[in-house]
């Protein structure tokens, strides 16, 4: 099972040799069939808090959201501005 991870601005400096041009891809093992997009980002070092914005599929969704195989998640942190 795999999942292809990407990652917005800050969030990339988090996870060491990340490439924002291939992102990252994460196997899974058969029997972690309800892995959640939390756990996803607690297994490559970035820390909830961090996260504001989840897209599963090109889908805004939670971190308790289970992913599947060929899955594509984005994780954004808060941005701010003015």
């Amino acid at each position: 099972m795999s999942i292809l991870i990407k990652l917005s601005t800050t969030l990339r400096d988090m996870v060491p040799g990340y490439d924002p041009e291939t992102g990252l891809s994460v196997s899974l093992e058969n029997g972690e069939e309800s892995v959640t997009a939390g756990d996803l980002a607690a297994r490559i070092g970035i820390p909830l808090e961090e996260i504001k914005i989840i897209m599963i599929n090109s889908r805004q969704s939670e971190l308790d959201s289970v992913v599947h195989d060929g899955d594509r998640v984005a994780y954004f942190p808060a941005v701010g501005g003015g």
